[in-house]
């Protein structure tokens, strides 16, 4: 891959805009019926992580809910990749900051799916600060808002419509456990997604559900440049053990293996995707 040059988005990013492009395996993503006729909600699902999963969950055999703010143009074409394997796409827009949006997106999965099976808490909220006193209220409030209160609603207006066998999985970050220090309010979240699923993930083994957190490293996706400074955009992902950012494509296998039957056993995990950079 090439290296990662400077570049600006206005947030919340777009694909359109990447350079250069990042891969969701359009292209190379080959499915084996794993997911076959499962109902799964992802959240973020228009660009980045959310994209490739959805991408993977639908040739895997999975209708897909595709949750995702205001960037039709990029749900759009994530809708298309799920519809050409012929699965169907549920379009969802809203802010997640506020119940009401939460509620929509369950709502939308059970009237136009019948059941929810498989959770994807993927949506993010970041910004990048100098200092501590750079951080307003509302800026703290909006990163718990959308990275921490949305999870705790979506789940629990998802487990009535989820039966045994049913998987949640929530997005947490390497930064959860190297948090950055230009990412405070980012790095608290993403911290208490890995122990929030920890603790969902015993709380639900009993009834049959399994809760587990993926924590990505540096992955190019739109997030990147519409949060981070120019200066710290260039050269993206290098500081990893592999020398690059790693691409969405190379996530989505990951999700399938939690959200399958095959991770019957494998329950409150942090599944690290980090290029080689340790995750305790």
């Amino acid at each position: 891959m090439p290296q990662i040059p400077a570049q600006n988005q206005q947030p919340p990013g777009n694909e359109t805009s990447l350079q250069p492009a990042a891969d969701h395996g359009e292209r190379s993503y080959v499915g084996h019926g794993r997911l076959e006729g499962k109902k799964a909600v992802i959240t973020g699902a228009d660009s980045g992580i959310g994209r490739a999963v959805a991408i993977a969950f639908a040739r895997e055999g999975a209708d897909v809910v595709i949750s995702y703010l205001d960037e039709h143009e990029d749900a759009g074409d994530t809708a298309k990749w799920v519809e050409d394997a012929g699965r169907t796409a549920v379009l969802v827009p809203g802010d997640l900051a506020g119940a009401p949006a939460c509620e929509a997106v369950i709502d939308a999965a059970v009237r136009e799916l019948g059941q929810v099976d498989v959770l994807v808490n993927n949506a993010a909220y970041q910004r990048t600060y100098e200092t501590l006193e750079d951080v307003t209220d509302e800026e703290w409030q909006r990163h718990l808002d959308v990275n921490l209160t949305a999870m705790f609603r979506l789940c629990k207006l998802a487990l009535p419509h989820m039966q045994p066998g049913g998987s949640i999985i929530n997005t947490s970050s390497v930064n959860s456990d190297q948090p950055k220090p230009t990412l405070i309010p980012y790095s608290v979240t993403k911290a208490g997604i890995a122990n929030f699923s920890a603790s969902l993930g015993n709380l639900l083994a009993s009834r049959g559900i399994r809760v587990n957190s993926v924590a990505p490293g540096p992955i190019w996706t739109p997030l990147i440049p519409s949060t981070m400074p120019p200066d710290q955009v260039e050269g993206f992902g290098e500081q990893t053990p592999v020398g690059r950012p790693g691409q969405p494509a190379e996530l989505a296998p990951v999700f399938v293996m939690l959200a399958s039957d095959e991770a019957s056993y494998v329950i409150g995990a942090r599944v690290a995707v980090t290029g080689g950079t340790p995750v305790l």
